[in-house]
């Protein structure tokens, strides 16, 4: 399956996906360097991820750079790919082990952010940026 990086999707709708999932990300990445003992490099050491000074900084850029270009639909499908690998490790390295050692409804309660922000990325990366995006402008550039 090939991914198309500008949209010919002319959906109004997905902006407000793209939205909030763009914002999302953006909050968490620059909240990585404003808290770095709560959500940065001490979160990071915490959860047991493997060389945290360097893992916790990676993964704050990738989610403000993506974020970014979420918010203003540019490349939305290909920075899509790069969230849904950074949320589905998120996914497996909390709330996995949250599962096993506290059970169903806990981990279910702790996930729905994170289950949700992966089903509206999935939802991005089949769909792209809809009508209000650059790609969208870029397209319709691109055809004229």
């Amino acid at each position: 399956m090939m991914i198309k990086p500008f949209n010919k999707t002319k959906t109004n709708a997905v902006i407000l996906l793209r939205l909030i999932v763009g914002v999302i990300f953006l909050s968490e990445g620059i909240q990585k360097f404003l808290f770095p003992d709560a959500l940065g490099v001490g979160r990071f050491i915490k959860i047991g991820i493997p060389m945290p000074e360097i893992m916790a900084p990676f993964v704050g850029v990738v989610e403000i750079v993506f974020g970014i270009l979420l918010v203003i639909g540019l490349f939305t499908k290909i920075s899509s790919l790069p969230l849904i690998i950074n949320i589905t490790v998120a996914i497996v390295s909390t709330k996995i082990p949250l599962l096993i050692h506290e059970g169903f409804w806990k981990m279910a309660h702790e996930a729905r952010t994170d289950f949700s922000m992966l089903f509206c990325l999935i939802f991005i990366l089949l769909v792209g940026g809809g009508k209000y995006s650059i790609d969208y402008l870029l397209n319709k550039k691109n055809e004229n």
